[in-house]
Order: C-alpha cells, then structure tokens, then sequence
C-alpha cells in the first residue's frame, strides 16, 4: 500500500473511531452557538469508516 492511501485510510478510520467514542459515551458538540446532533456521528462513522474501507480494499487489491 501507498503511503499517501496508507496515511488516508488512518486519517479516515481515526474519524470514524471519534464518531463512534462520541455516540458511546454521548459527548455533546457545539460550534459556536449550535449544538450538533447526535444523529450526525451516524454520518460521522459511515462515512469516513465506509471510504476507509474502500481504499483499503482496492489498494490491496491492486
């Protein structure tokens, strides 16, 4: 694997692990004023997690 997709897919998988941290132990979020769902992790995991995992498995592949 590449260096550049080996960095990508931990940066992306690391994303993901925060995402789901935060909905384990329901850590709330503001920017400014607002404060972010929880429900927003959920595209916080599957997401990142769903591309980590496709560029993991293509640069195997190839």
């Amino acid at each position: 694997m590449k260096p550049a997709a080996r960095i990508s897919v931990l940066f992306l998988a690391a994303v993901a692990v925060l995402h789901v941290l935060r909905l384990v132990f329901q850590v709330q979020a503001t920017a400014g004023t607002v404060t972010i769902p929880m429900w927003a992790s959920l595209f916080g995991v599957l997401v990142p997690g769903g591309l980590a995992v496709w560029l993991w498995r293509e640069q195997r592949q190839g």
